[in-house]
């Protein structure tokens, strides 16, 4: 959590700590105090690549964010990266990623469009396109703008400095994304720009830019990177850990149900819209001896009522319990830690593993009989794959049951 100045009173310091939830660095605290007493609209920036077609809740810690500024009055620039897509994000990567085409973004962007409502307020947010300045830059001005930064400095870069000291592969146009991005806030005259931890580095070539462009630099808000359901990875589609916006409302709910009650205050902190002394107020009824799983079912009936409805929060509520009550998922089960060595597991492997079955070839037999369930979903796929990191309430018939963590 960032540290506020406690020198600052009244609206300000409320401003200051409304903002300050949840942050992991502000920089710099004094460029935002300034901005903030400038009495004005500030437009505040965070991109968004269009890489995959639906968000999830881990891309929500920075939309609530910007949520939170449009509650104090300033503008939200939705930044749809639909340029820098095409580019592809080298941040945290060993080797170089492949680009997406012109249809996949667009049908992706559409999707960003719609979801985003849910939270943000239409009034005061402007969605933009980077193609929209970078798509009409001439390859002569793209030139100059790459001198504008230098490759030692590009090399300081933690993923590029590794790749660079192993021997691998970095193609010229990965060093294009940081200067396009941080061009970005040129051509929106960025007062703030939100990103992750892991975007540290391209926000402040931004700022850079901006000061080499005759512009007031721009202040840099970076926030925590939410855990998936696992506890360990990063909330990530492509590792199955995620809670998508678009998810049913039962399965959002009982997602929410299956993450670890320390993971539970993690997400309140980063997701719920409650007040900080409230959250603590929880987390002190829970050491006083309240069930966890009761403050659980608070934390899931809130995500859920945003992104549907409080009427379809209290069904995905009712319909959980009602699976406890029938039996149909014990409170208590097994449970254990298995390593995949990187490769996965066959789904045959893991149950017999697990002792759900004795064989491999009753698993299969209780597949086709349609007796098993992943985190209550029916396995049809006899061949399937179970990649870590990944935490699974494991299913057999109606009686048999375990949670295993994959690693």
């Amino acid at each position: 959590m960032t540290n506020l100045n406690e020198t600052q009173e009244g609206p300000l310091a409320e401003a200051l700590q409304l903002i300050a939830r949840g942050t992991e660095e502000i920089l710099l605290h004094e460029g935002l105090v300034k901005k903030l007493t400038e009495g004005r609209r500030l437009r505040v920036k965070a991109g968004f690549d269009p890489t995959a077609p639906d968000l999830h809740l881990g891309h929500t810690v920075l939309i609530n964010k910007l949520r939170q500024f449009q509650e104090l009055g300033h503008e939200v620039l939705f930044l749809i990266g639909d340029f820098t897509a095409m580019i592809g994000d080298p941040t945290g990567k060993s080797a170089t990623r492949p680009a997406l085409d012109r249809d996949q973004v667009l049908a992706n962007a559409q999707t960003y469009e719609h979801q985003i409502f849910k939270i943000l307020d239409p009034e005061r947010t402007s969605i933009v396109f980077n193609s929209s300045w970078m798509g009409e830059m001439r390859a002569a001005e793209l030139i100059q703008l790459a001198g504008k930064y230098n490759v030692a400095r590009m090399l300081e870069r933690d993923d590029f400095s590794k790749r660079y000291s192993s021997g691998q592969s970095i193609s010229i146009h990965e060093f294009l994304y940081p200067l396009v991005q941080g061009y970005d806030s040129v051509a929106l005259k960025a007062d703030i720009e939100l990103g992750g931890t892991d975007q540290k580095f391209n926000l402040l070539v931004g700022r850079e830019l901006q000061r080499q462009y005759g512009q007031e630099q721009q202040v840099i808000i970076t926030l925590p990177i939410l855990e998936g359901l696992d506890g360990v990875q990063k909330m990530s589609k492509s590792l199955g850990n995620y809670i998508g916006i678009a998810d049913k409302p039962e399965e959002m709910f009982g997602k929410l149900m299956s993450i670890s009650d320390d993971l539970m205050w993690r997400y309140f902190e980063l997701l719920s819209f409650r007040p900080m002394s409230e959250i603590e107020g929880l987390r002190e009824a829970v050491a006083a001896g309240l069930n966890p799983r009761d403050v659980k079912f608070e934390l899931g009936k809130e995500i859920v009522s945003r992104f549907h409805s409080a009427v379809e929060a209290e069904q995905a509520l009712d319909a959980f319990i009602a699976r406890f009550r029938k039996g149909e998922m014990p409170e208590e089960m097994p449970e254990h830690e298995i390593s995949t060595g990187g490769e996965g597991i066959m789904i045959g492997t893991l149950l017999k593993d697990l002792g759900l079955v004795s064989s491999t070839g009753e698993a299969f037999r209780m597949i086709q009989q349609d007796a098993v369930k992943l985190d209550g979903q029916r396995v049809a796929d006899k061949g399937l794959i179970l990649k870590a990191p990944a935490n699974i309430v494991c299913q057999v018939g109606k009686r048999k049951f375990a949670r295993v963590k994959l690693v």
